[in-house]
């Protein structure tokens, strides 16, 4: 179900680039699953992924648990605001996924819980918000 994951992911990054309000607050870079260098900020990176087995009889089926990580120069205040906007987006991701010619379909997806700090070594401020999908 690695393609799952994939799929979720493309998901993701075409709804932040389709919304204009978080592109605005992001820059053409949108969100990132990679380190780039020189690093912009405010940034949306995409952190740990971490994929289950979610089968039934029936068919395949995964639990991926997700975290989307904003990154400000400036404040706590700024994070949160940037992860607050990305969960209003990643609310309303397509049922069927993108990817290869029958797709995923997204049968369930959960906003688990929101933490955010100081980075004191790097002098950033960081907002991680916890996802849970399910797909089929």
């Amino acid at each position: 179900m690695t393609n799952a994951v994939n799929a979720l992911v493309l998901a993701l990054q075409q709804a932040v680039k389709a919304d204009a309000p978080l592109i605005a607050l992001l820059g053409e870079g949108g969100i990132n699953d990679r380190t780039v260098r020189p690093q912009r900020f405010p940034a949306l990176v995409l952190g740990a992924v971490e994929t289950r087995d979610y089968s039934t009889g029936d068919g395949e089926g995964a639990e991926i648990l997700l975290t989307l990580e904003a990154w400000s120069a400036t404040s706590r205040r700024e994070a949160e605001a940037l992860v607050s906007e990305a969960r209003r987006v990643a609310e309303a991701l397509p049922e069927m996924l993108p990817m290869g010619p029958n797709g995923f379909r997204l049968v369930n997806w959960r906003h688990r819980r929101t933490v955010s700090r100081r980075e004191v070594k790097a002098g950033l401020f960081v907002a991680e918000a916890y996802f849970r999908a399910v797909v089929e």
